[in-house]
């Protein structure tokens, strides 16, 4: 007779590893890792199925400071690894950590694949705009002009914009956060977790010592307001500090109006995540605020679609029943085969 034994009720401090935390003082990556820990206990997984994966790089060291499994793999190859390992034990709960030069830079084929596939795995990109691990060159979210010690002249090259790459993939979860305001930070992960599929997070990080105040913009208090905009299911696209403005469609761009001058809600582009066509996902992707829009925050797609690890498994079972087992030194031994004497 089997006994169903009651998993251990969590805490966050259960998910806190033993080893000393060794990023920056004041590194946004702080908040990312005590939210993570914050929503753990609320997926109702043991610690022992979950699996933290990362790259090379400053958010790379997030794997040591979880109370998980985790693997700590080599640059940019963490989806490649996340994809063996999810379709390999559809069991687990994978995460995959990177950075904006460890995921688009070496890694940005991998990252592709991984999102295009929809393997049920959660990413969770940290952009703050350089290398930070390195100590200060510009990375592939670095803006045009950008002086860093790679660049002293100012970067030439154009920069990658992550959500965009991830919706142009057909990602089926797309998210932005930011590092600073936690709850939101902490909402859009545990959003992450419960979707099935590949769910893709840029979290805006503020790297303090090389790219201090990168996200000032959409950080600062007095004027996030104007330069951001919280994405809400079924609701217009509003904001400023009175939702007094709003976006609609002009022609196929975004424009800013102000209500109240002959301009109401239903004038206004409303948003929708779950739309099955990308097309408004990703142009609320290319607002930025250099651009004069405020930059969209939150959810810009959630939609169901068939899971790379569970078509891959289904696949072994199949063929399984039709072909049995199988024999490893029989499968060598087939086909073209020769022998040297």
């Amino acid at each position: 007779m089997s006994v169903d034994i009651p998993l251990p009720v969590l805490k966050p401090a259960d998910f806190a590893s033993d080893q000393d935390v060794r990023w920056c003082p004041g590194c946004g990556d702080y908040s990312i890792l005590a939210q993570m820990k914050k929503i753990m206990p609320n997926l109702g997984i043991p610690r022992e199925k979950i699996v933290f994966i990362s790259g090379i790089g400053c958010s790379s060291r997030f794997p040591y400071y979880m109370n998980t499994y985790g693997i700590h793999s080599i640059h940019g190859r963490a989806p490649a690894v996340a994809t063996g390992l999810k379709t390999c034990r559809p069991d687990l709960n994978v995460w995959v950590i990177t950075g904006d030069g460890d995921g688009l830079s070496i890694g940005g084929n991998h990252l592709m694949h991984a999102i295009r596939r929809n393997l049920d795995i959660n990413i969770i990109l940290f952009n703050n705009r350089i290398y930070g691990l390195t100590k200060g060159q510009y990375s592939p979210t670095s803006p045009l002009g950008k002086k860093t010690k790679s660049t002293p002249m100012g970067a030439v090259d154009n920069p990658l914009h992550p959500l965009s790459i991830a919706i142009g993939c057909e990602a089926t979860f797309v998210a932005r956060t930011i590092d600073t305001n936690i709850k939101h930070l902490g909402y859009i992960l545990n959003r992450a977790a419960e979707h099935r599929g590949t769910a893709f997070v840029e979290v805006y990080q503020n790297c303090n010592v090389f790219n201090d105040g990168a996200w000032e913009y959409a950080k600062n208090r007095e004027t996030k307001v104007e330069t951001t905009l919280e994405l809400a299911h079924g609701k217009p696209l509003m904001f400023g500090k009175n939702h007094d403005k709003g976006i609609r469609l002009n022609g196929l761009e975004p424009e800013v109006v102000e209500m109240g001058k002959g301009i109401t809600e239903d004038d206004l582009l409303f948003h929708d995540e779950k739309a099955s066509e990308p097309s408004l996902a990703y142009l609320l992707s290319r607002m930025r605020y250099e651009d004069g829009y405020p930059e969209p925050i939150g959810v810009f797609r959630c939609v169901d679609a068939p899971n790379y690890d569970e078509m891959v498994n289904e696949q072994f079972e199949q063929a399984r029943k039709e072909r049995g087992v199988g024999n490893l030194d029989s499968l060598f031994r087939t086909s073209e085969t020769w022998s040297v004497e």
